[in-house]
């Protein structure tokens, strides 16, 4: 028995991911005015500051991520530990300095940890949907 697939079957060709920040930058504008104006209805006007914080981190994070990437692939030698390491440091400091918010400012200050959270939602789903979509289309 072989492993390999039959000869009329196709390979999965895998569609590119959009790595364009513009839809998701919207997406998640919008989201944040509505955080914000429940945050100002609800007398607690930082949390939306707050949240805001961390949704533009979330997004400075992935560009980061982007740039590094295409510094990495340039090499002749790509290294993947460069990527491992440099990702961990960024997701610590980011971590931390949400954490040290949402001690320091409670209640306010969990809007950050929101605003991380529902950013790197918007993110994946940006990426993954059209994916899905160009999967799907397969025979």
């Amino acid at each position: 028995m072989s492993a390999t697939a039959a000869p009329d079957s196709m390979p999965y060709v895998f569609p590119t991911a959009p790595t364009s920040m513009r839809r998701p930058a919207i997406i998640a504008g919008i989201v944040v005015l509505a955080v914000a104006a429940v945050a100002i209805a609800l007398n607690h006007p930082w949390f939306g500051v707050f949240f805001m914080v961390g949704t533009i981190a979330v997004f400075g994070n992935a560009q980061l991520v982007i740039n590094s990437v295409k510094a990495v692939t340039a090499e002749e030698h790509p290294r993947k530990k460069i990527l491992a390491v440099n990702s961990a440091v960024r997701l610590g400091t980011i971590t931390v300095l949400a954490l040290v918010a949402a001690f320091l400012v409670q209640p306010d200050g969990l809007g950050v940890m929101f605003g991380l959270a529902i950013g790197q939602v918007i993110l994946v789903l940006n990426t993954v949907i059209p994916v899905m979509k160009g999967l799907r289309k397969q025979p």
